[in-house]
């Protein structure tokens, strides 16, 4: 019998193991003993998508958008186990020093985030004033303002800060992972200051030994210096970090390592009371789309 005419070739990209041989079977079985089979090829095998770093991959798609049709094969998505069988390349991470996961502890009380501002007139005076249990008052000038601005007040509790620091240590201990806790106690030399004195006291008074045990540490560093050895380091450590801090700084670890999808949240209590939650929105773009 005379073969069904193919007037317009179809693209062909091969896959993988059991998918490549069973495609075989097919084409030689149901197809070419009846078609006048005309394919461009592509072999999406791992090893040659591996050699040609994925330009097979791109070149099949274009020539996908060319002839309008194409059939493909089932392909090895590989896993660790494939790295090693395969002897394949391997992806460079955006901070290629990067090894381990990197666990953002964000003290989430206080700061900017329970402040008090204003708009400021020119020609105001600006001052800090705290009325004492007997009535007295304590100021202290902010500043004189000579043009329009603004002014932002904030406070912390010793209380809260002491839990946070409870609260990295216990899940420190529980994950074995060093911690490292950073302000600008340079700069706010009162302020944050306070954070670094609660947590060295609560470190020397109540886990020092169990972190020698442990075979972890703690050490506290300005955050100028923590941001640089965060980007140097391989990770697998536990970077406490004040409210604001850590608001920010635990969405560039999460986007460093590839997706803001990749980032878990849990909120611990000194009290050893966990809730776990993904850290990202809704994804309303994306849910809108769905809805249509």
């Amino acid at each position: 019998m005379e073969k069904i005419k193919m007037l317009t070739p179809l693209v062909e990209m091969d896959g993988d193991e059991m998918t490549r041989v069973i495609w075989q079977q097919i084409k030689d079985i149901l197809i070419t003993p009846y078609v006048d089979l005309k394919t461009e090829y592509y072999d999406l095998g791992l090893k040659m998508r591996n050699d040609t770093d994925d330009q097979v991959t791109i070149d099949s798609a274009n020539a996908t958008k060319k002839y309008g049709v194409a059939v493909k094969c089932a392909t090895i998505t590989p896993n660790a186990a494939r790295m090693s069988e395969y002897n394949l390349k391997s992806i460079t991470p955006y901070i290629p020093t990067w090894k381990k996961p990197i666990c953002i502890a964000r003290h989430a009380y206080g700061d900017v985030y329970k402040n008090t501002e204003m708009r400021v007139e020119a020609g105001s005076k600006a001052e800090l004033c705290v009325t004492k249990p007997d009535g007295t008052e304590e100021r202290s000038t902010i500043f004189d303002f000579t043009t329009d601005g603004v002014i932002q007040g904030m406070h912390n509790l010793d209380k809260s800060i002491s839990s946070f620091a409870r609260s990295c240590f216990n899940y420190a201990l529980d994950q074995k992972l060093d911690v490292w806790f950073a302000t600008k106690d340079t700069i706010s030399k009162i302020y944050d200051h306070r954070f670094k004195d609660i947590f060295a006291e609560v470190f020397a008074n109540e886990y020092k030994d169990k972190f020698d045990e442990a075979g972890i540490e703690f050490f506290y560093t300005l955050i100028d210096d923590a941001v640089a050895r965060v980007i140097r380091s391989e990770g697998g450590y536990m970077w406490a970090c004040k409210n604001y801090d850590g608001d920010v700084m635990s969405d560039m670890i999460a986007t460093a390592f590839g997706s803001l999808a990749m980032m878990t949240s849990v909120l611990v209590s000194p009290d050893g009371i966990y809730e776990y939650e993904a850290a990202h929105g809704t994804v309303q773009r994306h849910y809108y789309k769905y809805l249509k």
